[in-house]
């Protein structure tokens, strides 16, 4: 009976280090350590032909890739016939058909505003128009689909309730098709996926699972949780429990470790109080961004840095003409590059304010960066 998990998505620049060796080849890396993926890039934009394509070329025989039903489908027509989003159906799976039997369950993820009072009939539509030659299966993100209705809807169109593990839904073993889908996205306190899973909390899946695995022929399963590699780890030692894992896989556990061994706090421990002590800037910076990013910084000409003021309560400074601010009494930092707001909400530094860092004398340097990490809590990032 296949088991397969893997992760929700694979082309991450913070996995660069911790799981890959640089940035060139990372579905070529990924598949030699799982034997699925959830494709999350389909959700936001149709794929062409020839990067489909490139999936297939790019993973052996027996490799199964899920993949997210656009937006325009779920979120912007809210699954509704009138609005024609069968021909946008028709459109994206005419799209997959290069990937042929690599092909695995096509995932529904749903509005968490779409409820069932107000939409059960677009969605009993929408699942009338679903081809049957498809592995399919829905993510509700609204408690009120939690009810046997739902679960009998699903089951006369063969089509899987997603299993998740998240703040809004309770993580109720229902199975309704004839394969189960599960979904790890963990509980963040401002991003659900930035969390690492404990021992204890993979622990509580396990029978999770093996139910599923009971009630269907097979069991999919992802964790989204991807930053700082958490979702590859959580895989690995979800399968580890599971009494699944393989020697490759292992090996990518241990990787993941020893690199965090060497440059990270553990993620889920407190501060503490001697943390810190023997690392160099870089390694500090580590705990803000990706392994790339830093190596772009790195690679920057230091006469591209003007600091206009440098001291423990205040720095500001230009690099590559855009302005970086970092007001340590009022525990924020402001930026205006772009990379920076999109890392906003996720608190996550850029290549420049790496550069600035590295650029700073280094107890200064040191100093603000171990206090951002100790009341990190408190501090905001801003874009100007």
């Amino acid at each position: 009976m296949p088991l397969l998990i893997g992760t929700s998505g694979w082309s991450y620049d913070e996995w660069v280090g911790p799981f890959y060796g640089d940035e060139r080849g990372m579905l070529r890396r990924y598949v030699e350590v799982f034997p699925t993926v959830e494709v999350n890039s389909t959700f936001y934009r149709y794929p062409t032909s020839r990067l489909v394509r490139g999936w297939y070329r790019a993973a052996p025989p027996g490799f199964v890739y899920a993949v997210k039903l656009p937006r325009v489908i779920t979120h912007e027509k809210w699954l509704r016939l009138r609005e024609g989003v069968e021909e946008d159906l028709e459109r994206f799976l005419d799209l997959l058909r290069p990937l042929a039997e690599k092909l695995g369950p096509i995932l529904i993820q749903l509005r968490p505003k779409f409820s069932y009072e107000r939409h059960l009939e677009e969605l009993e539509k929408f699942l009338g128009i679903l081809p049957d030659n498809y592995e399919w299966a829905v993510e509700f993100r609204h408690p009120s689909w939690m009810r046997s209705e739902t679960w009998r809807l699903l089951r006369s169109h063969g089509v899987a309730y997603t299993i998740v593990d998240e703040p809004l839904l309770p993580s109720e073993v229902e199975v309704t098709a004839d394969f189960a889908y599960i979904r790890w996205h963990g509980h963040g306190r401002r991003i659900w996926y930035d969390y690492e899973y404990s021992e204890g909390e993979l622990w509580s899946w396990v029978p999770k699972v093996r139910e599923a695995e009971r009630k269907t022929e097979k069991v999919y399963g992802y964790f989204n949780n991807h930053f700082s590699a958490n979702a590859v780890k959580n895989a690995v030692e979800m399968l580890k429990l599971l009494g699944e894992a393989t020697p490759e896989q292992l090996r990518a556990l241990k990787r993941i470790e020893e690199f965090r061994q060497r440059v990270l706090r553990p993620v889920g421990m407190r501060p503490l109080e001697t943390y810190g002590e023997g690392l160099s800037v870089a390694d500090l910076l580590l705990r803000f961004t990706t392994t790339s990013r830093l190596m772009r910084a790195e690679g920057m000409d230091e006469r591209e840095v003007e600091v206009v003021r440098a001291d423990r309560g205040y720095v500001e400074a230009r690099v590559r003409g855009y302005t970086i601010e970092i007001d340590a009494e009022g525990r924020v930092i402001r930026h205006d590059c772009d990379d920076w707001r999109k890392g906003v909400a996720e608190r996550r530094m850029c290549k420049h304010l790496a550069r600035l860092f590295l650029s700073l004398q280094e107890e200064l340097a040191k100093g603000l960066l171990e206090r951002i990490w100790e009341e990190r809590d408190e501090w905001r990032f801003e874009a100007l």
